[in-house]
């Protein structure tokens, strides 16, 4: 007979802070022998929160250092991502050929799944060196710009595994709570992006844009006049910041609380909504 089965639970956190788990989550949490995370850094505050969730459930925390990713290959502008010039019609042609931006595209996409097979090789060399259920504590929601779920499946095809995934809090939804909104109008759609692509999803002809994994503010370097914004900077933790307004009139208010909250934190994470107006 074959090694028996592993459980490994993907659970979402939302923001970190124990009020933003839910029962079930909890529950979860207290059921794995530990937790495997990640450190970015020496002093990488995101593992500081996952460190103290699992403390507070008196849950093993098993620390892997954050292998290295080549970020030279993923650097694409915004401008590199903007489609071909305005078609007849008066639309934007998508499908314009671009072979810098697609070379540009490749090479970040080959970046990141060395990056994600790295990572299941050092996820691998714990689960052999340590017997027992493993949990996973993934930021806001697993269905969201995250990789764990990726991850799992691929340590899967090495170790047996049965998986199931716990829902979090995402920060769209907290983005809307706090904001008292609807992220979308009456019938209409809504993208979700990251920064790295929202020159593309504007020029493609989307107005209601969700704007996820932006470490710049890239909305202030494009010329959108005629937008407005709902922004949130680290949404559910104790010095979570938000505006909202006409981008362009809130554009320095926007650097201002969004430096502030990395200074006071060390770390910042926002999303907001872009909505055409």
């Amino acid at each position: 007979m074959g090694e028996p089965a592993r459980r490994v639970r993907i659970i979402g956190i939302g923001s970190g802070h124990p009020d933003q788990l839910t029962r079930e989550a909890v529950e979860a949490l207290g059921s794995v022998d530990y937790v495997i995370a990640v450190a970015k850094s020496d002093d990488d505050p995101l593992l500081g929160i996952r460190r103290a969730l699992c403390d507070r459930y008196a849950v093993p925390l098993v620390v892997v250092p954050d292998p290295e990713r080549d970020r030279s290959a993923g650097s694409i502008s915004s401008a590199a991502l903007v489609p071909g010039p305005a078609n007849v019609a008066g639309g934007t042609d998508e499908h314009t050929a671009d072979p810098t931006r697609d070379i540009r595209r490749s090479r970040y996409e080959g970046a990141v799944r060395d990056w994600h097979q790295a990572r299941v090789d050092a996820f691998e060399q714990v689960l052999v060196e340590r017997p027992g259920d493993v949990g996973f504590l993934v930021w806001g929601d697993p269905a969201f710009y995250d990789s764990t779920i990726r991850i799992v499946e691929s340590l899967a095809r090495r170790v047996p595994l049965e998986c199931d995934v716990l829902p979090g809090i995402s920060s769209p939804q907290l983005l809307a709570a706090r904001h008292r909104m609807v992220l979308h109008q009456v019938g209409q759609p809504i993208l979700v992006t990251t920064g790295r692509r929202l020159a593309e999803a504007v020029a493609a002809g989307h107005d209601n844009i969700v704007v996820m994994l932006d470490g710049s503010l890239t909305c202030l370097d494009l010329d959108l006049p005629d937008w407005r914004i709902w922004w949130g900077a680290n949404l559910g933790a104790a010095d979570e910041q938000l505006v909202a307004g006409p981008l362009v009139e809130v554009a320095d208010e926007l650097r201002r609380r969004r430096d502030a909250v990395k200074d006071a934190s060390g770390w910042v994470l926002d999303t907001y909504l872009l909505r055409r107006v």
